[in-house]
């Protein structure tokens, strides 16, 4: 119950006397100043996106020749495997 009494009777601040609440508002230029980090950030947001999203392309792209190169490489090692009359050179034989 002290508690509660001690709670009730504590001073609560109150704000300065002199002070205008206009002259601690960021007003029109604090809010144009916002607004233009706002805007700056979405447009970074937008192209980073773009530059992720290129990336990735990019590395699909290069799998996909990295693939085809392979399989064209394998193909004429196949080829060259192959002796004058046409058949299969087997080393194991």
């Amino acid at each position: 119950m002290d508690v509660l009494l001690w709670l009730a009777t504590t001073p609560t601040p109150s704000g300065t006397p002199g002070v205008d609440p206009e002259d601690v508002t960021p007003g029109f230029i604090g809010f144009v100043a916002i607004a233009v980090l706002a805007v700056a950030v979405v447009f970074l947001l937008i192209d980073m996106l773009r530059r992720i999203r290129r990336a990735g392309y990019r590395a699909d792209v290069n799998e996909q020749l990295d693939a085809e190169e392979k399989a064209g490489a394998e193909a004429r090692d196949a080829e060259r495997a192959t002796d004058v009359d046409g058949q299969d050179i087997d080393p194991a034989r």
